[in-house]
């Protein structure tokens, strides 16, 4: 549908993720500060709330008193300190998210003019899965895709076969 207008190939695989896993219309809660993805969302005719750029680590109010039926979080769980608080207290029961695989070339992503834009975790997928479970979810679908990169280098070759991204389907455990 959208072919040639992702600015990102992450944009497109998380996309049909989401269309394979969560049938639109759905009521999404994104968490972080609306984005250009949401449009995309949006376009697919999801219906979707943003959080308003309030720290989750302390606050998680936003995902324990929303009605929405799905959470989403892309590329965010790497940028908590306490991702647990925020996928253990939402009362949502389907997330997608996403996050940056760890990789073992690359050292940790910190940006050097942005004191809030670092990861705090970059996940391997089996910790990321541990983590869902211990928060109360199932995971149901997952898949993961590389990020190559246009330079010249050791790292880019390894990033044309090494995945980069991890993402999940997951749906709440009912006690």
């Amino acid at each position: 549908m959208y072919e040639g207008t992702f600015p990102h190939k992450r944009y497109q695989k998380t996309l049909e993720f989401l269309r394979n896993h969560v049938p639109s219309p759905a009521h999404i809660l994104d968490l972080g500060v609306k984005n250009p993805f949401v449009e995309f969302m949006e376009k697919e005719g999801y219906s979707v709330q943003n959080t308003s750029g309030e720290d989750l680590d302390i606050n998680t109010e936003v995902v324990k008193n929303n009605s929405a039926e799905v959470i989403t979080a892309f590329e965010i769980f790497e940028h908590l300190l306490a991702p647990f608080n925020v996928l253990r207290d939402s009362s949502a029961d389907k997330l997608v998210a996403s996050i940056p695989l760890k990789l073992w070339f690359s050292p940790a992503y910190r940006s050097k003019t942005d004191p809030w834009d670092r990861h705090y975790h970059e996940f391997e997928d089996w910790q990321f899965d541990w983590l869902l479970e211990k928060s109360g979810w199932e995971i149901k679908a997952r898949d993961k895709w590389t990020h190559p990169i246009k330079k010249i280098g050791f790292r880019p070759l390894l990033r044309l076969f090494t995945p980069r991204y991890y993402i999940i389907y997951a749906e709440r455990i009912k006690n």
